[in-house]
């Protein structure tokens, strides 16, 4: 079978699979299942392959796979079958899912789900705080303080304490000092700002007010520092001249399901303070600022189109 379809398709397969199981799964979805389909030929690879792959799932010994296609419906089953689906397409296909795969974030320390954010005290009095649909392992003792960044994203405001302090990501350890920083993990490379204190690399510093990528073991694009990106943590969206291409992507990150919007409208431009907790208010607020309509398809699928008339 022709496995060549994106990360992106194998998981919209996988939520459709999930949602075409589930006891709600009416006419209208079926319909709307059955228009994704016939959008493109990568998504019925991806369709059939998500099929076997879940054939292959019912054919495992194992207690865990068992459990979860045995346990009632409920979000968290959801989640648990979501992870096994996604882990066996990677491995069947070689997909690059390591953004897409919930399984790490589901036996991490501390995680959030999807549209949701948290703050923890640690230990040493350090402030940890999670944005949405991120995940994080944290390990101090006698000598060192580390957290490891699993996916999503942190801020995390570091108190005074005579051991050092290491991030870790995937694309390497930072040693943070006392000081506020935002890290948010992307596909092939991090993103650090300091907002105050300082982060060290390969023994090269980025100070307060700046802002890199960082992967392969050094920085990249140095730049002023975006205060805007640590609005988060108040429960804001904050846009600045943004492309309505990557407001939806970042907009997203915080809802169930795909959003996005056509390529007539991805280069408008949108400024403004948005409140995450009612994604929906935001759409609504989009048809008023912009000349655009927000189509649904389903409660899970919604892409913004040119307004006709």
């Amino acid at each position: 079978m022709n496995t060549s379809f994106s990360p992106q398709v194998a998981e919209q397969a996988v939520h459709w699979l999930i949602e075409s199981q589930g006891e709600d799964f009416d006419l209208a979805q079926q319909q709307t299942l059955e228009r994704w389909l016939q959008a493109d030929h990568e998504h019925q690879r991806a369709w059939a392959h998500i099929q076997q792959v879940n054939q292959r799932l019912r054919g495992v010994a194992s207690p865990v796979v068992h459990a979860t296609l045995q346990a009632p419906p409920s979000p968290a089953r959801r989640r648990a079958l979501k992870a096994l689906l996604l882990v066996g397409v990677a491995s069947a296909t070689g997909l690059g899912l390591r953004q897409h795969n919930p399984l790490p974030g589901l036996m991490a320390d501390y995680r959030s789900p999807v549209g949701q954010r948290r703050r923890m005290h640690l230990d040493d009095g350090s402030l940890l705080q999670l944005n949405t649909r991120s995940a994080a392992d944290v390990r101090f003792d006698g000598q060192q303080r580390q957290v490891r960044l699993l996916e999503g994203e942190v801020q995390l405001q570091v108190a005074k304490d005579p051991r050092p302090l290491l991030l870790r990501t995937g694309e390497g350890a930072l040693q943070l000092t006392q000081g506020r920083f935002n890290v948010r993990q992307f596909a092939d490379f991090s993103l650090v700002s300091v907002f105050s204190g300082s982060a060290s690399l390969a023994g090269q510093a980025l100070l307060a007010g700046q802002q890199a990528r960082f992967a392969n073991g050094g920085w990249h694009d140095i730049a002023p520092l975006n205060r805007n990106i640590g609005a988060w943590v108040d429960g804001m969206l904050v846009a600045s001249h943004m492309r309505l291409a990557d407001f939806l992507a970042e907009l997203g990150r915080y809802r169930h399901g795909q959003l996005g919007c056509s390529d007539q409208v991805a280069e408008l431009r949108i400024s403004g303070s948005y409140p995450l907790d009612d994604s929906e208010r935001i759409l609504e607020m989009l048809e008023v600022a912009l000349p655009v309509r927000v189509k649904r398809f389903t409660r899970y699928w919604v892409k913004v189109e040119p307004r006709i008339g």
